[in-house]
């Protein structure tokens, strides 16, 4: 900072001094003060707030060079407000407290977006070892008997961890790959039905879907989700029969299977929380169904699972 610098940042103070020292000498003329005397109380006024000024010139360049210096041996300059000198004066302290908000949102900012980082890194990590284990038994059919039937239902495993990553990935812009139209809830049902029947087939499941209604929303989204908790129940329970209804504006799938422990119920749709099922089936990443709620939340569409361990497990999709 140059002096001229801090002189303009003083300039409706010095305004005020020099017009009240201009008002202080014509009252001391006007009460009869000889000129000497008017001139040497404006010559030691003016020494004084030179004097002032001086002192404040230095002393703000000292703070400056400290903050500046502080500022370059940062690290991570969003830091910066909280380990700013403590204020001086009434409008410093208002300012050190909105310097030290914005610096402790951005800390916050910087730490959300570091375990989103993380959680990526290794849900990309789980998800290449899941895909190996379908690429690994594409090859062995292929070098063994070749049967069509096999392959086929390697490859859709491998496509639907494709697009289960992408659709992960695409979470946060999902809005930009979101088209809104009337669509037929039987419609979707049967698409996501059809899409998985090798893997259905392959679990020994069946498959009973029943009703019907038109709603405005994203039918590949509505799709996915359908076909996630089919893949689901297919994953956890074979030779277990899987119901799809479509009534009141709510899809409600439902299976017989091994159901979900009460204690982990509300955890299930956590980021990378597997439970118990998962960690005995082996390989799973926990992704499945947090995809699925925060796919629902996007299209305003309320999601409700119900289970009793070994007896079902039900999931609401309210419209």
């Amino acid at each position: 900072m140059t002096f001229v610098e801090f002189l303009s940042s003083k300039a409706v103070t010095l305004c005020a001094l020099m017009l009240g020292a201009l008002l202080s000498g014509s009252c001391l003329l006007f009460a009869g003060a000889s000129h000497a005397f008017a001139a040497f109380f404006e010559c030691l006024f003016f020494s004084v707030v030179a004097l002032w000024l001086a002192a404040g010139f230095l002393w703000d360049r000292h703070r400056l060079r400290q903050l500046e210096l502080l500022l370059t041996e940062l690290p991570q300059q969003y830091l910066l407000g909280e380990i700013l000198p403590k204020p001086v004066g009434a409008v410093e302290k208002k300012y050190f407290e909105a310097m030290q908000a914005v610096s402790r949102s951005a800390i916050g900012a910087v730490e959300a977006a570091n375990r989103d980082k993380e959680d990526y890194c290794n849900y990309v990590e789980s998800w290449i070892h899941e895909l190996k284990t379908p690429l690994t038994a594409c090859s062995l059919i292929l070098s063994n008997d070749g049967d069509v039937r096999k392959l086929k239902r390697e490859l859709k495993r491998a496509d639907n961890l494709t697009e289960s990553i992408l659709y992960y990935a695409r979470l946060r812009t999902a809005e930009k790959d979101t088209t809104i139209k009337q669509v037929q809830a039987a419609a979707v049902i049967e698409e996501a039905v059809k899409s998985q029947a090798e893997i259905l087939i392959a679990s020994r499941i069946c498959v009973h879907t029943e009703g019907d209604f038109s709603v405005y929303t994203d039918a590949k989204s509505l799709c996915f989700i359908l076909k996630q908790l089919l893949i689901n129940s297919a994953n956890y329970c074979p030779g277990c029969k899987i119901q799809i209804f479509a009534k009141d504006r709510q899809i409600v799938v439902e299976d017989n299977g091994i159901g979900i422990a009460d204690y982990e119920l509300s955890r299930v749709t956590e980021r990378g929380f597997t439970g118990s099922n998962g960690r005995r089936r082996g390989g799973s990443t926990g992704m499945g169904l947090y995809i699925v709620k925060e796919l629902c939340k996007g299209l305003d569409i309320r999601f409700r699972i119900e289970s009793q361990q070994n007896v079902y497990t039900r999931i609401t999709l309210a419209f």
